[in-house]
């Protein structure tokens, strides 16, 4: 009789203020009166009104107790597309985490439509190139990270990283 059994709602004061198409799909506490709550469109972070839409984590990973979520923080908007840097990794031991890791760890993958790493020439490092979807937009958004020690200010890797990431674009347009 388990299938029958209900999950508890959210409680409405901890419910976020959601947009007209957004709805919760999973949640847990963090503590007493504070929880991580998901969304179609993304996550709310406990005790501020944080969100992070799928697309903007760049990494979710759970050891069994607690989620850990690596944020995309932008360090450069260029013409076709933004370069991001891993943010400070943010941490919630979860008390009942039900399905919440589960639901963090499919919508963020099923937000890459795209992903290739190209390593540069003579080991100066590399660029992974990304497509991914934003829920409620047409599309995808681009997006670029380079490995640690790539030198990114350097014209040549910037005109080789816009190469790659209009080769990727041709690659993911819809045919006409």
């Amino acid at each position: 009789m388990n299938f029958l059994r209900r999950k508890p709602s959210l409680p409405a004061a901890l419910k976020p203020r959601l947009s007209p198409e957004e709805r919760v799909v999973a949640w847990s506490l963090v503590t007493e009166d504070k929880a991580v709550v998901a969304t179609n469109h993304g996550l709310w972070l406990p005790g501020s009104p944080q969100f992070l839409g799928w697309h903007d984590i760049h990494k979710a990973a759970w050891s069994g107790r607690e989620l850990r979520i690596t944020p995309a923080e932008i360090a450069e908007e260029r013409e076709t597309y933004t370069v991001f840097v891993d943010g400070p990794i943010l941490t919630f031991l979860l008390l009942e985490p039900g399905e919440l890791p589960d639901q963090v760890r499919t919508r963020v993958t099923k937000s890459v439509a795209y992903t290739t790493h190209h390593p540069l020439a003579s080991g100066a490092g590399g660029v992974r190139v990304v497509g991914r979807r934003v829920a409620g937009r047409n599309g995808l958004t681009w997006a670029v990270r380079y490995d640690a020690g790539t030198p990114v200010e350097l014209p040549a890797v910037v005109e080789l990283t816009d190469q790659l990431v209009a080769t990727a674009q041709g690659t993911m347009a819809p045919p006409d």
